[in-house]
């Protein structure tokens, strides 16, 4: 019968017993078990394909072991013959041949003969000690570091370590532990024992002797012949009663690990090389837990840093979470700053994302001082003591600048962390904020010399600020006239003179010349600074680039200056506009009185004085004996509103002599305005008044229809059709014609008397009409009083265009000299 092979370890395990007839297996799918039986020889099968996958497992990783280390040879040859890869393999080949032994023994030895480490130190004293070649040490713990580096877990470290290096020893099981700040320990990789074993032994709390604890606690290997003679609980303690060896295990003068090796018998004879092997082994298990290759390790770092993360982000001081900076495991060790919490304030006035993912000395190179920050970072995290003190001077360098704080400091490690906590003093980190902000706003650099050694100190910006590289030589005060244009030199003696020889604070502007060409504004304050005897050793003072506002003042003088021409051409051309307007309409008050009709005008020009508009109106006895009442609109403002005005309301003058009525009137004024002005448009109202029979005629282009007061009611007049004047070449108007009677009221406008610009201009006309009789229910006499009708139409208007305005009011009273010819009742609106 074939021995099965126990998967959890390396050793034959007991074989079945023959009176078991079959194994069992079921499974259930819902309620339905179905039954799977297989005999021996099934079993057999299972055992052999076990044992052969386990070998193949095995080869492989021997096989990527021996890859990993002849790679290693190969880059040694090709760095040292500066040959490529394929050349390095083939001499690497033909040089094993030369020497008679094999390839993967020969690049050992190439490794071991250029590498300065423990595994090198260990070949050299067995071969120096040994007359005879041996492949044991060398070859065994080159290809442990191999296999390590191919590894991708702890777990595969312990078993690349058992198979290669401690099996020839006669060890059959090791153990990684992994060591935690509160003296817990967790099982991060283990190789022989069985599964359940090492699930029992995956957690170590605090307070547990072990043989790995005792290794950490007294910071050296411990050695047991027996287990027995221990006395202490451990991993396999019932499986491997023989020898232990216990390594602490430490990178970087820290240890983070404990390597435990077993032996099912007593310990081999112990030697000096085969403890260096040990040694070695043990810091190949450091590298391995250092880069948390173990199982769970990276869920636990999270977890870690996670709750990290939440603690100090409640901490009201400002915070820094600190972790190893990747690629340094040596010392000086060197971090990084993982996280800064929300009431992180940076000293220096930087956001709290210049210093967050960034190396500690790279945010604070002055930590690096003896006895500074990064020492005490060092040696808590080193050594797990935490740090406190009242008093630390924390320092950083801005543009060039160092900026210095005092702070109350607390630093701990946390697992794989380290947490620094300060508390600065009040007004520390404002400050230093300010004026980080105003040198970057203003663009100004600072800078210091001494006078007696010609050291000059620049920041970064005045740098920029000159075109010149930060390597380049600062500029001494003295040769400042060199680098400015030549009128500015004046001003820059005097600026020299009042500071060095005067020795009082100066400042001045000057055009500085760049080396690039570009010339800026610059402008130059300084101070002399004197020491205890009142003599000046150092001038400090800062240049501040005053390009833009130069050139904005230069911009707004120019603006200026074409505003003010602007503005006086405006005024002369509304001054022009004026007086064409008033030339033409006189602001005159007084009422007219033609025949039986009083006529009374008011005009409001528009509330800004340049918007001089193109409203007109126009009442004029003709020969015919009729009266020609108008009002028209030029759209419109300025003097070619006013130019148009007057040319429209000449022509209607001419046109109306000719004794034809309003729309054939309008027909010929369209006709004017499209082909006699250039691209006006207007609108007009048009009305001719026959005394004798109080008929009035009326066409419209455009324009709102007149307001008719009758008995104290309101109305609108017919409108008849009509386009705006100008808009076609030809165009025809309708009209309309009324009779009106004593005590009538006809009022004509323009529409800057209405226009709202959030209503509709019928609802507009709806609240003239009431106005209009609102005015006539609230004179106390009874008597129509025109122009009061106006002046109240006026002031209660609530148009809000500042449109210009124009009212004709016409006002029927009974004649003298005729009987009234037809029934008041039957005109329009009775």
């Amino acid at each position: 019968m074939h021995e099965s092979l126990d998967p959890t370890t390396t050793r034959p395990a007991a074989a079945p017993a023959p009176a078991v007839p079959a194994v069992v297996a079921q499974r259930d799918h819902g309620g339905d078990h179905a039954a799977v039986q297989a005999g021996p020889a099934a079993v057999t099968r299972l055992a052999a394909t076990v044992e052969s996958l386990r070998a193949e497992l095995a080869l492989a990783r021997q096989d990527a072991a021996g890859r990993s280390l002849i790679e290693m040879a190969a880059g040694v040859l090709i760095e040292r013959l500066g040959c490529g890869p394929t050349q390095a393999a083939a001499q690497l080949a033909a040089l094993a041949e030369q020497a008679d032994v094999p390839v993967l023994e020969f690049a050992a030895d190439l490794v071991n003969q250029v590498a300065a480490d423990k595994i090198s130190a260990i070949a050299r004293d067995f071969v120096s000690g040994s007359a005879e070649r041996t492949d044991g040490p060398a070859l065994r713990l080159r290809a442990a570091e191999a296999h390590s580096l191919a590894a991708g877990d702890s777990e595969s470290v312990a078993d690349s370590m058992l198979a290669t290096a401690l099996r020839p020893l006669g060890a059959v099981a090791v153990a990684i532990w992994a060591a935690h700040t509160d003296q817990s320990m967790t099982l991060e990789g283990s190789a022989g024992f069985g599964e359940a074993e090492a699930r029992r032994w995956r957690h170590v709390p605090p307070g547990v002797s072990t043989p790995a604890r005792r290794a950490l606690d007294e910071r050296e290997t411990v050695v047991y012949p027996t287990l027995a003679q221990a006395g202490l609980p451990t991993i396999g303690q019932h499986e491997f009663t023989g020898g232990r060896i216990v390594v602490p295990a430490g990178t970087g003068g820290r240890l983070i690990g404990v390597l435990e090796v077993c032996w099912e018998t007593l310990l081999p004879e112990q030697s000096q090389p085969l403890r260096r092997q040990f040694e070695a082994l043990a810091e190949l298990c450091a590298i391995t837990l250092e880069t948390g290759a173990g199982p769970g390790a990276v869920d636990d770092a999270d977890r870690e840093f996670e709750d990290l993360q939440r603690l100090t982000d409640g901490i009201l001081d400002p915070c820094l979470v600190l972790r190893l900076a990747p690629g340094r495991a040596e010392l000086p060790l060197e971090f990084a700053v993982r996280h800064v919490n929300p009431a992180f304030v940076d000293f220096a006035g930087r956001p709290a994302s210049a210093v967050a993912g960034a190396r500690l000395l790279e945010a604070y190179p002055l930590a690096a001082e003896a006895g500074g920050l990064a020492e005490k970072i060092e040696h808590v995290f080193a050594t797990g003591e935490p740090f406190r003190t009242a008093d630390m001077p924390l320092a950083a360098t801005v543009d060039g600048v160092a900026l210095h704080a005092r702070a109350q400091v607390s630093i701990n490690r946390h697992g794989r962390h380290v947490v620094v906590i300060w508390r600065l003093d009040d007004g520390t980190p404002r400050v230093a904020r300010l004026l980080q902000h105003a040198q970057r706003l203003g663009r100004i650099g600072g800078f210091e010399e001494h006078l007696q050694s010609g050291q000059i100190a620049w920041n970064d910006t005045l740098y920029d600020l000159h075109g010149l590289p930060p390597t380049a030589q600062p500029i001494a005060l003295l040769r400042l006239p060199d680098h400015a244009h030549p009128d500015d030199r004046p001003a820059i003696d005097r600026f020299l003179r009042t500071l060095l020889h005067h020795h009082r604070p100066a400042s001045t502007a000057f055009r500085l010349q760049r080396p690039d060409g570009v010339a800026r504004h610059i402008r130059v304050v300084a101070e002399p600074v004197h020491d205890h005897d009142a003599a000046v050793v150092t001038v400090r003072g800062a240049y501040q680039d005053i390009s833009a506002q130069h050139w904005t003042e230069v911009a707004l003088a120019a603006a200026r200056d074409q505003l003010a021409h602007t503005e006086q051409q405006a005024a002369e051309r509304n001054r022009l506009a004026l007086q064409l307007q008033h030339a033409i309409m006189p602001p005159a008050r007084g009422p007219l009185t033609l025949h039986d009709l009083e006529v009374a005008v008011r005009y409001r020009p528009a509330e800004k004085d340049h918007l001089v508009g193109g409203d007109w109106y126009d009442t004029l006895a003709l020969p015919s004996g009729e009266i020609l009442l108008c009002v028209g609109d030029v759209a419109g403002h300025g003097i070619e509103a006013a130019t148009g005005m007057v040319a429209l309301r000449n022509a209607l003058r001419g046109l109306a002599a000719t004794g034809a009525g309003p729309a054939q009137l309008l027909t010929w004024l369209n006709s004017v305005t499209h082909h006699l002005t250039d691209n006006v448009t207007a609108t007009a109202v048009c009305a001719l008044y026959h005394p004798t029979t109080r008929h009035l005629r009326w066409a419209r282009a455009g324009h709102l229809p007149p307001v008719l007061l009758r008995d104290g009611r309101a109305s609108t007049l017919p409108q008849p059709g009509g386009i705006l004047l100008g808009a076609l070449d030809h165009a025809d108007y309708e009209e309309e014609h009324v009779d009106l009677a004593p005590g009538d009221t006809l009022v004509m406008f323009t529409d800057g008397l209405i226009e709202r610009r959030d209503q509709s201009v019928q609802a507009s006309l709806r609240a003239l009409l009431a106005l209009s009789e609102q005015t006539s229910r609230t004179q106390e006499d009874g008597t129509d009083d025109l122009e009061a009708h106006l002046d109240h139409l006026l002031r209660h208007s609530n148009a809000d265009t500042d449109d210009d305005t124009c009212l004709v009011g016409i006002s029927v009273h009974q004649s003298i000299h005729h009987e009234l010819s037809t029934n008041p009742s039957q005109g329009f609106g009775a």
